[in-house]
């Protein structure tokens, strides 16, 4: 029987990689989003032509089901108050004028749908995003959580990569790779190259497999996605890149096929150079759209839900085109 290898550390793995702690001051909780200022707003904004709106959420209790990370539970949504209530003996509150109304409340994970991670979510060595201390996530993040990305919002170029489309497919498979160089040539296939701090967002389709298998899409998980390499790091560094946009759950290969370790690019690209990430989006109309015709690149604006402490928080991105 052979072993199965150990795999390395992530202090290890990451020893050299490049950081950004202190670039934007020691106090610093939003991290690349200091990338987007006034002049890329202005920028993107003249990207918009046609006046088309695309909304990015997916559905938040959706009859087919929630796609969420494996352990977390989907949002429930319970009924508080509907017409039934003011039946004989019920419950509802009489208000003058004859009043009546619906209530509801949901519970949910709030990385449990369309959703930015805070800076401050994953760490390793007891430091998150900027040399915070990890101590400071106990009981809520004191530090780099999402209400001050909330409260800046999220506003530039972005670019549509659709990897799926790129390479033939209806979806990506289970543990199917790409590099920075794929996301280059399929910018330079779409007729759209990718520039400077532009926004990423990453098509790949597949949690269409999660409506058609149900819990069976869990089985052996391992999404696709970005695979991590000392180059990949060094061109996110370089190219200045803010914020990365996917349509899975977790924005890179779920188990990195190289070493073993899960989830490296969390932290070699949020934790280290303070990238945003925005997960589990949905892409189909706005990826059928710039298939049609041919603009890849508009305005994107988004600004998750303002949640104190918070180490996420559900968004409905826009796009305009």
């Amino acid at each position: 029987m052979t072993d199965t290898p150990t795999a390395p550390y992530l202090g290890e793995l990451l020893k050299d990689s490049p950081t950004n702690w202190g670039k934007w001051g020691p106090d610093d909780e939003v991290g690349a989003l200091n990338y987007l200022g006034p002049e890329q707003v202005l920028a993107a904004v003249q990207l918009v032509s046609s006046g088309k709106v695309f909304t990015l959420q997916r559905l938040i209790g959706d009859p087919k089901g929630d796609p969420v990370w494996p352990g977390r539970s989907p949002a429930e949504r319970t009924q508080i108050l509907d017409e039934s209530d003011w039946d004989e003996g019920g419950k509802g509150a009489e208000y003058p004028g004859g009043l009546h109304y619906a209530d509801d409340k949901i519970n949910a994970f709030l990385q449990g749908s369309t959703q930015y991670d805070a800076l401050g979510h994953v760490w390793y060595d007891g430091k998150i995003w900027n040399g915070y201390d990890a101590r400071t996530t106990v009981g809520g993040l004191d530090r780099a959580s999402v209400q001050p990305i909330a409260e800046r919002g999220v506003v530039g170029r972005a670019v549509l990569l659709d990897m799926a489309r790129f390479r033939g497919r209806e979806n990506l498979d289970k543990a199917e790779t790409y590099t920075h160089e794929d996301l280059m040539a399929c910018a330079e296939a779409q007729g759209t190259p990718i520039q400077k701090r532009d926004i990423l967002i990453i098509r790949t389709n597949f949690l269409r497999l999660f409506f058609e298998q149900g819990e069976a899409f869990y089985e052996g998980f391992n999404e696709p996605g970005l695979v991590y390499s000392p180059e990949l790091v060094q061109w996110f560094q370089d190219m200045e890149i803010p914020n990365l946009v996917t349509d899975t759950i977790a924005n890179e290969v779920t188990f990195d096929p190289n070493n073993g370790v899960a989830l490296v690019l969390h932290n070699a690209l949020m934790r280290n150079l303070g990238v945003t990430l925005t997960e589990i989006t949905d892409l189909e109309q706005l990826a059928a759209d710039c298939a049609e015709d041919g603009q890849y690149a508009f305005l994107y604006v988004a600004a998750p839900l303002k949640v104190a402490k918070g180490s996420g928080s559900p968004v409905n991105p826009v796009v305009i085109k």
